[in-house]
């Protein structure tokens, strides 16, 4: 039961609990939604509400209900673990991008989705609606689905046993064809995902190993469908991985561990 009424509670921990109110089950919430999920008076939630969307923390979209807002997303790419990889990658980014002209992003595993902690896109590359900062869903992205496959196999079962969004007609929910493509990512490093997440947008991801054999993230090219051949980008993407990998003190012989 949420302890928002309990007496003596400061602003600021009011203000958290709305933000915690938000999870990857609960993307986008009315007020009242608001109210039930954290227990404070509805003209308290209403008057924090609005002081958040004012900052620019939430934002109401035109059904009025709220959602993370963007700023929030960005700030949390200042974390030191997505700094440091932000720094150590720009090179490989760059060299990939001036190679494809193409969306090349970078992105790491946060609670139950990837978050994209860098992109480089050219003007001509197919409209996304994700943005740096933006959480991208793990069963459908090719970043989600490198990130999962070398997750614990308990998290696995965990995401795998909800009950998944299709986004377009080809997207995959089917847990036995996902533990089967997850399998495959394991051997082979690599995802391709055609028009999963957005139609006209396929994407091929490859993992990014530190020098424990960790997967710390994961790096993709998104192209539009049928422009380009996506078997002809993955030894590219490969290459920049290895040395993105190399650059984190991963080296050949240090096995690559899931969970």
């Amino acid at each position: 039961m949420p302890r928002a009424n309990e007496p003596g509670r400061s602003v600021s921990s009011r203000l958290w609990d709305l933000l915690f109110a938000f999870d990857p089950d609960h993307v986008e919430l009315s007020l009242a939604d608001l109210v039930r999920r954290t227990g404070m008076p509805h003209a308290t939630t209403r008057r924090l509400t609005l002081e958040l969307v004012e900052v620019g923390a939430l934002e109401r979209n035109s059904a009025n209900k709220f959602t993370i807002g963007l700023p929030l997303w960005r700030l949390g790419t200042l974390a030191p673990r997505a700094e440091t990889l932000r720094s150590v990658a720009q090179p490989f980014i760059e060299d990939l991008y001036v190679a494809l002209r193409q969306h090349v992003q970078l992105a790491v595993l946060q609670h139950d989705h990837a978050v994209i902690i860098e992109r480089l896109s050219a003007v001509s590359a197919v409209r996304l609606e994700s943005q740096v900062g933006g959480q991208l869903p793990l069963h459908c992205s090719g970043v989600g689905k490198v990130l999962l496959s070398h997750s614990s196999s308990a998290f696995v079962d965990e995401v795998l046993s909800r009950r998944l969004p299709a986004f377009t007609p080809h997207t995959k929910i089917e847990p036995d064809a996902l533990r089967r493509e997850l399998a495959d990512c394991r051997t082979t490093g690599i995802v391709v995902a055609r028009e999963e997440l957005t139609a006209g947008a396929d994407s091929v991801a490859t993992r990014i190993v530190d020098g424990r054999g960790t997967v710390v993230a994961a790096l993709s090219v998104v192209v539009a469908t049928g422009s380009i051949n996506l078997q002809a980008v993955i030894p590219s993407l490969v290459a920049s991985g290895l040395g993105l990998s190399r650059s984190l003190g991963w080296r050949p012989g240090i096995s690559v561990r899931s969970g």
